[in-house]
Order: C-alpha cells, then sequence, then structure tokens
C-alpha cells in the first residue's frame, strides 16, 4: 500500500511537471572577470565603470577642438571636455555560466556597454553593436551547451575624441540572459498601448509575437491585473497564428500621470494544450497623451506645460555604473522641486531609468543620438550612422515602448544637418520608423539653428518642433511653424558653482574667474543661453511654448563650460544639483515655481563675508510668494514686490543695496493677500566646533531628505543586497549650530560592519580627489559619502574624522 502510494505521488508530480514545463526564466549575471590587458584579471560586480576610481589627468582625451556652439572658430586644448578620467582604451570582461538543463533557447540582454561591444561563447563571436548606449540582445543558442558550464566574453574598446562628455567605460548597465522552452512571446514584440481612456472607461490594446515551435491547438490569456493583483480584464485568443492581438476593455481605469504613477500588470500566458508553454508579465500605465495648437501638450486630456530637466546618464561619483538607489535619489529630488518630466540627454535611457520612472511618476522624453551623419568629434556615432541608426531606434522603440512614463521619443540632438534637404529626409525617415513601431507617441528632437531649421523644413516635418535656446527667436519661429506650438527642448543653460558668490553682481554670458567658479547669484550664462527667468517668461506670456526641459537637472562628468579651456575643471556647472546631488540655490528658483503643493522661501547669499564689512552685498530671495521684508540684524530693509515688467525681478525678490555687516539676515514673504507663507535666515558662523549628518536612503525615504528642513539621521535603513546605497551629507557647524559656509577641511572616512565605503564628492568642477578614495576636502562646507550594503544582515557603520579641528563623529545604519 506504501509503495502504491509513492508511485501514484511520483506520477502526479511528473504530471504537473509536465503541464508547467519549461517557462521563461531570467538571470541576471553581476559576477565577471576584468581586465584591461587580457593578462591580469580581478572580479568585479557588474554595472561596473572601469574609469571613475581616476586618476584625474588633462592627458585622458586631450582634445584640440574648436566647439561650434561656442562660436569659436580656432582650435584650443580642452582638457576636461570628456571627464579627465581613463575611459579611453580596451576592456575584456569574461565568465563561466551554467545554461540550465531542460531549456531550448538561450538570449543574452545588454542594457548598455561602452563601447563596440563584441561578444564571444565558447570562443565563437555570437554577436556585437556598435553604440554603447543602446540595449541589445544576442540569441547564443548555436553556440551552447545546456546543462555544461560556457564561457562567455566580451570585449570593449573606447576610442579617443568620440564624445563630447564623459561616456563611461565597461559593463555599466545589467546585462542578464533570457532562457525559454518550445514556444515564447518575443520579448520585445509585447506592446501595450492606451487607445484611448478616461475615468469611466479605458481601452487597452495588446500586441503579441509567438517564436518557437507553435502548436495548432494553443491559446493564449492576457490578463489585466491591478496593483493589488486582481484581474480586472482579460481575453483569450486562440489558434496557431504568431501575431497576437486584443483589446481589453477596463471600467473605472486608474490613470498614470506623475502626481498618481497606478501601474498595472499585463500577463500573458501560452498554452499547448494544457501545459503552459510561456509567461510573460509586464507593468504598465494607462493614459493617453496629445499634443495640438489648440491644447498644447496634454495628460489624459488635461492641458498642461512641461516642467522638464535634461540628465546626462553618469552618477556623479559613480560614474556611468547604473544603481538603483542612486537613479531613485535622482528622481526624487526632482520631483521635490517639482519637476514633472526628463529628457535623457543625449542617449537612450535604461530599463532601470525607466521602471523608476514609471513608479515615481516622471514623464520622459527618450532620446537617441547627438549626431548623424556629420560628425562633432572626430569619432563620434557619426561613423556608425549609416549601418546602424535604423537597428539603433528599432531597439529604442521596441525597448521602452510600454513604458507609461515615456511621452515621446527624440531623433537627435542639435543635428547638424539641419540645414539641408539631406537632413530633412533622414528626420522624416527616423520619425517614421519610430511610428512604425509605436504609432501612439510623438517624435521631437532638439534644434539649435532655428534660422536653418525652418528654412530648409527640418522643423516643420517634426510632430514636436523642439528649440534649443534662442529664447528670443521664439517670436519668428512660431510663424512659421504649421503645428502651431513648439517645445523648450533644452533651457537655460544658466551656470553656477555651489556656495559661490562673486561681486559685483552682474547679469553675463562670458564671466569667469580665477578660481574657476561661477557664481550662485544665478546670473550668469553662456553666450548661447539665457536666464531662467526669460524662459518662465516665455510660458507665461504664450499658450504656444508647452514647456521646457532644462540643462541640466544635475552636473554631470565632463563639459565643464564656461572653462573648457581652465585647467583643472573636468566637470559641468550647468546643473540645478552639483555633482554631489547637493541642490544649488538655483534649486529652489525652480522650485518656488513648480512646486505647487508646497511653499517656498530661500536667501541667499551666505552671510560669512569677513573683509566686506559695510559693502554693498545683494540679496536674493526664491520664492512662489510675490512680496517679502528683509531684516539685516532686526533692522528692516524694506519690502520687496516682484514685478512683471522687469527680467530679474519678475521671479526673484532681491534686495540690491544691502551693506553687509555680521549677524543675521532674515525674510519673511507673503502671497497676493498679504498673508504669509514663509521665512527664511542667514547667520554668520564662528569657527567650525561640530559634525552634521543628513542621511538619504533613498530607496527607503519617500522624499529625497537634501531639502531644506532634513533632519539629522533622518533615515538610516539598507537593504542588504549588496547594491544599496546611502548618501550622507557631511558639513561642519559652529557651536550655535550655524552652518560653516566657508569650511573646506579635508575629511577622513571609514566604514565597518555589514556595508563598504563607496565613493566621496563634494561638487568641486576643480577637485582633482578620485571619488574612491577614503578622504576628500569640503567644499562650501559640504560634502557627500556614498556608503553601499553588504549582502548581510546587520549594522554598518560610519565614522567621519577632521584631524585639522580633531572633530569626529559615527553613524549607524542598518541593513536589513
Amino acid at each position: 500500500m506504501i509503495k502504491r502510494s509513492i508511485t501514484f505521488m511520483t506520477l502526479a508530480l511528473a504530471l504537473t511537471t509536465l503541464c508547467q514545463a519549461q517557462s521563461r526564466k531570467v538571470i541576471n549575471l553581476p559576477s565577471w572577470d576584468f581586465s584591461r590587458d587580457g593578462k591580469a584579471w580581478q572580479q568585479v560586480a557588474v554595472p561596473h565603470d572601469w574609469a571613475i576610481s581616476g586618476p584625474f589627468d588633462k592627458k585622458w582625451d586631450l582634445q584640440m577642438v574648436a566647439i561650434e556652439q561656442n562660436g569659436e572658430t580656432e582650435k584650443t586644448e580642452k582638457s576636461g571636455r570628456s571627464g579627465a578620467l581613463p575611459w579611453i582604451g580596451e576592456g575584456m570582461y569574461k565568465m563561466n555560466w551554467t545554461a540550465p538543463k531542460g531549456y531550448k533557447r538561450a538570449v543574452l540582454v545588454f542594457d548598455g556597454a561602452m563601447s563596440q561591444p563584441v561578444v564571444s561563447v565558447n570562443g565563437k563571436e555570437a554577436g556585437k553593436w556598435a553604440y554603447g548606449y543602446n540595449a541589445f540582445r544576442i540569441d547564443i543558442t548555436p553556440f551552447i551547451q545546456f546543462g555544461k558550464s560556457n564561457l562567455i566574453e566580451v570585449h570593449l574598446n573606447n576610442v579617443e575624441e568620440s564624445s563630447r562628455w564623459y561616456p563611461g567605460g565597461g559593463l555599466y548597465r545589467p546585462v542578464s540572459v533570457e532562457l525559454y522552452g518550445n514556444e515564447n512571446f518575443s520579448t520585445w514584440d509585447t506592446f501595450v498601448r492606451t487607445l484611448k481612456a478616461d475615468k469611466q472607461e479605458a481601452e487597452v490594446e495588446v500586441n503579441a509575437l509567438l517564436e518557437g515551435k507553435t502548436g495548432k491547438s494553443g491559446k493564449t490569456v492576457i490578463a489585466l491585473l491591478n496593483e493589488a493583483g486582481k484581474k480586472v480584464a482579460e481575453q483569450i485568443v486562440t489558434g496557431a497564428n504568431p501575431e497576437i492581438k486584443t483589446t481589453l476593455k477596463v471600467a473605472n481605469p486608474q490613470l498614470w500621470s506623475p502626481e498618481s504613477p497606478y501601474l498595472y500588470q499585463v500577463k500573458l500566458t501560452r498554452y499547448e494544450g494544457k501545459k503552459v508553454a510561456d509567461v510573460q508579465t509586464l507593468k504598465t500605465g494607462i493614459r493617453t497623451i496629445a499634443v495640438s495648437k489648440e491644447y498644447g501638450f496634454q495628460l489624459n486630456g488635461v492641458t498642461r506645460k512641461l516642467k522638464g530637466v535634461c540628465l546626462h546618464h553618469d552618477l556623479g561619483p559613480l560614474g556611468a555604473a547604473e544603481n538603483k538607489a542612486a537613479l531613485i535619489r535622482q528622481i526624487k529630488m526632482m520631483k521635490q522641486m517639482g519637476c514633472d518630466a526628463i529628457r535623457t540627454a543625449h542617449n537612450m535611457p535604461s530599463t532601470m531609468q525607466m521602471e523608476i520612472c514609471d513608479s515615481l511618476g516622471m514623464m520622459v522624453m527618450a532620446e537617441s543620438f547627438d549626431m548623424w551623419i556629420y560628425p562633432k568629434c572626430k569619432n563620434g556615432y557619426a561613423n556608425f550612422f549609416k549601418e546602424w541608426s535604423d537597428k539603433d531606434i528599432t531597439n529604442l522603440v521596441k525597448h521602452h515602448r510600454n513604458h507609461p512614463s515615456i511621452i515621446m521619443w527624440s531623433i537627435g540632438n542639435e543635428i547638424p544637418e539641419q540645414w539641408s534637404q539631406e537632413g530633412v529626409q533622414i528626420a522624416k525617415h527616423l520619425q517614421d520608423l519610430c511610428h512604425q513601431y509605436d504609432p501612439s507617441r510623438p517624435v521631437t528632437q532638439g534644434m539649435d539653428k532655428a534660422e536653418d531649421a525652418l528654412k530648409s523644413g527640418f522643423a516643420q516635418v517634426m510632430d514636436v518642433p523642439g528649440f534649443n535656446y534662442r529664447v528670443h527667436k521664439y517670436y519668428k519661429n512660431i510663424e512659421q511653424l504649421p503645428q502651431g506650438f513648439l517645445l523648450g527642448s533644452e533651457t537655460a543653460s544658466t551656470v553656477s558653482s555651489r556656495g559661490v558668490y562673486k561681486f559685483p553682481v552682474v547679469v553675463s554670458d562670458k564671466a569667469t574667474y580665477p578660481d574657476g567658479q561661477c557664481s550662485s547669484y544665478d546670473t550668469e550664462y553662456c553666450s548661447w543661453s539665457n536666464l531662467p527667468d526669460d524662459d518662465w517668461k516665455m510660458q507665461d506670456d504664450y499658450s504656444w511654448v508647452i514647456g521646457e526641459f532644462v540643462w541640466t537637472g544635475y552636473d554631470y562628468l565632463g563639459e565643464p563650460t564656461p572653462y573648457d579651456t581652465y585647467w583643472p575643471s573636468r566637470s559641468s556647472y550647468f546643473g540645478i544639483c552639483d555633482l554631489a546631488g547637493l541642490p544649488k540655490d538655483r534649486y529652489y528658483m525652480y522650485r518656488a515655481r513648480w512646486n505647487e503643493q508646497q511653499h517656498t522661501t530661500h536667501l541667499l547669499p551666505h552671510w560669512n563675508w569677513k573683509g566686506r564689512e559695510g559693502q554693498v552685498t545683494p540679496v536674493y530671495c526664491y520664492t512662489d510668494g510675490v512680496e517679502g521684508e528683509l531684516f539685516v540684524n532686526g533692522k528692516s530693509q524694506g519690502r520687496v514686490r516682484k514685478d512683471k515688467s522687469s527680467r530679474l525681478d519678475r521671479y526673484r525678490l532681491r534686495w540690491n543695496n544691502v551693506k553687509y555687516e555680521p549677524g543675521e539676515i532674515r525674510v519673511v514673504t507673503y502671497n497676493q493677500y498679504g498673508d504669509k507663507v514663509g521665512e527664511d535666515v542667514k547667520r554668520t558662523a564662528g569657527e567650525p566646533a561640530q559634525m552634521k549628518f543628513s542621511v538619504e536612503t533613498p530607496d527607503h525615504e519617500p522624499i529625497a531628505c537634501m531639502v531644506e528642513g532634513c533632519t539629522d539621521e533622518h533615515n538610516v535603513l539598507l537593504n542588504a543586497d549588496g547594491n544599496d546605497l546611502a548618501f550622507i551629507t557631511v558639513s561642519l557647524q559652529d557651536k550655535d549650530g550655524n552652518e560653516c559656509p566657508l569650511a573646506d577641511d579635508e575629511l577622513t572616512f571609514e566604514v565597518s560592519g555589514a556595508g563598504t565605503f563607496k565613493a566621496a564628492c563634494n561638487g568641486d568642477a576643480t577637485s582633482l580627489e578620485p571619488f574612491t578614495q577614503p578622504q576628500m576636502k569640503l567644499f562650501s562646507g559640504k560634502l557627500v559619502v556614498i556608503v553601499q550594503s553588504s549582502k548581510q544582515k546587520g549594522d554598518i557603520i560610519l565614522k567621519v574624522k577632521d584631524s585639522k579641528r580633531n572633530i569626529e563623529k559615527s553613524i549607524t545604519l542598518q541593513a536589513i
């Protein structure tokens, strides 16, 4: 009897296994061996950037060029143009991977590899790609043996003068392998789009394509699940046709938006008889987008102006190596500012970045290229455009089209071919290709030569005509655009260094200083750009300006304008936040305009000006209020009201004749009804006497904590997954708790327990201190230490020491 029961159980188990068959499996491949020369190898975790540890040196990719955008005609030495880090040259990765038994096919998926990756499996070339920013897939089935160990190798080659900014080097985005049985859904051919939607009902179209041995008796069940996992719609498609198309009707849908980023799950299940051949699940959002002359840009039928920023792909001191916590920190900081959109300038976004934008509620312009046929730098993408551009656009759109966060595609940035008929034809072709794979979204690009682009018809063919800068030309642009609207696809390029103020305060498009810094009074910009105030005036006064994407949300490595020829200078000054992710004064200027949920009152400059006693030291306030009163040591400096007729007073409060005296400045701000909306205080600090920590753990904290008002040791939880990060801002204070804005002490860092020191950054574009060494000087009184969790649970202890002043402080984080 016992023997019979065991036999029955064995048979039942076999039947269960048969019914389930081998559905798809996705395996992440994070552990690789890495070498620069093929001789000395070290184990690294992917994503990996081989160059971020430095050292900084002007010899790396030293370019002799004339930057056309800056109006240069003579070539000069551009020492920090691509970051002054050792990203040039070859790199090799290899790993031994055992392919599980029971599967029929295996596909390697690279989310990005910098650059020109060539992939070999068991000694044979399996595939390659040209563009370092794009995702690509390689079917390695013919080259592997299931059930055995297989050698996977990747060769990368970064050549000099191939980038205008820091690209990084290596397998800087995740690598995975997808395993399939006899039949499966082609991953990038599943396309989910909203046909129409309102609060009562939505129609969602699902397209899919079957691969492999398709059986005649097969059926596909397509279900839509809400966030609670409850089925809200379902359709069944039968037959052997590999192309599947159906429409799901959803009652009372939750519409995706930046304010309410509700995500559904689409689940596709393929049956062959009673066997499950494959299951594919993906998240999606129900939402509609439209652009028109009558209504501008609309999301879910509601007109809104895009409040966007441009973001390069590097993560400051982490380099190009992608990290979930760092990306969450970026997006949360921008959302807290009131930003609702990003432009992935000037390249394809990553899967992880788009998933975060989906879940946090950030609209996205997904960009593709910085150049087409005409080269902006000697060895750039122009070398590959004719052969690879169609493949790259195809991968961009098919890979990312299911993300509700993406609202438009961009086919280029400041393309030199704007003036030519060849350029017009390329623009039409690339736009049509986007429409072919995704008819649900408009296409744009950033044009910087308005007259040329309009004369040739280049601008007129675009779904969304995007113009970079030259805001004063918008009036003439719109007269020639049949679309009836235009977008500020790249705006402002105002430059500043966090906590640095220059006197006298002047508006200038060419200011430079011996220290290689820019003034944080936010009155300095470039010869081809403008102040934020100029863009806002156009947006407020004209309905046909549908929004903007500010250059940039964060500082980035490389392109140190206006110090392209200055050494040392190796990162940008354009950011609203600095390279460490710390907000500059300009952050609060944008926050005052964009964040409609919270009041903003921010006073500048700091009030430590020994030697300026009695000298004019202007005081500015960034606020959503319309009026403010300033007090210096309790004495009123008068009430100031915003003035619509004045360039610098329409969006700012300014007291231009304040004379410095040590002590305190305080501002009180009011709305149009005379009600108080906020106040801010700056005090003269004494000598540093204590240390302050402010902690961000982005994957746990709902709002990035570096915004004013963050409490000390705000949140100390980390995931014990070996990847999570904590960002600890360190500053010095005097004995009364006032921050010391001029402190530049060198600090040392020590991490023990269930974590490691990852990097540090102070936001100084002229610093040559390596990010990955456990010491760094404060810049304008602050720096950020990044701590990474290990894969074990427990306490992580960070100790920071200032030997100069014998000040030391520790904090304990918890990995769970």
